[in-house]
């Protein structure tokens, strides 16, 4: 497979209500979540573009790979990988208004890597974490709590504002 960034759909030269597979690989650029960068893999992810001529002119597309999200856990910052599978679809309809028209279609070339960038983003969690159940770094002394164990605490300081309750005696 040879890497396919943006793709002629006129080239298929389909006919209205014809259809056809296609496996292509896109080059996939990193991803920013929550200010951390998260790389996309692999570099060359290999994709299923199912492309459909409508019959009023225009094109629905279907867009399907799975990658892998890596880069540091949102809670402890330890790294953490992820994968996604990603099932997107499109609707190019040329003058039928905001809701056909894909902005990853400029005519009759799709932007197949802009859009798998932006699928990638769609579909990930809103938290990429370590472990489903990670409870992240104490807030006193930042030791991620996984391995400072049960046993682990601080004391408090007590709140200032409530200092003057403390004062009151009730003999």
């Amino acid at each position: 497979m040879a890497r396919t960034d943006l793709f002629d759909l006129g080239g298929l030269r389909l006919s209205a209500g014809d259809g056809r597979r296609l496996e292509l690989e896109v080059a996939q650029d990193g991803l920013e979540l929550a200010e951390e960068r998260y790389a996309i893999g692999p570099a060359q992810v290999p994709v299923t573009l199912e492309v459909s001529r409508l019959v009023g002119g225009g094109y629905a597309l279907r867009l399907r790979f799975d990658a892998t999200l890596s880069g540091p856990c949102m809670r402890c910052l330890e790294p953490a990988s992820l994968a996604i599978a990603v099932d997107a679809r499109e609707v190019d309809v040329p003058g039928g208004g905001e809701e056909l028209d894909s902005p990853y279609v400029d005519g009759d070339v799709v932007d197949v890597r802009r859009w798998a960038h932006d699928a990638v983003a769609l579909a990930a969690p809103a938290q990429v974490l370590c472990t489903p159940g990670c409870l992240g770094l104490c807030p006193v002394c930042a030791v991620p709590l996984a391995v400072a164990g049960p046993e682990h605490h601080h004391e408090r300081e007590p709140d200032p504002r409530w200092e003057k309750l403390r004062e009151l005696r009730f003999d």
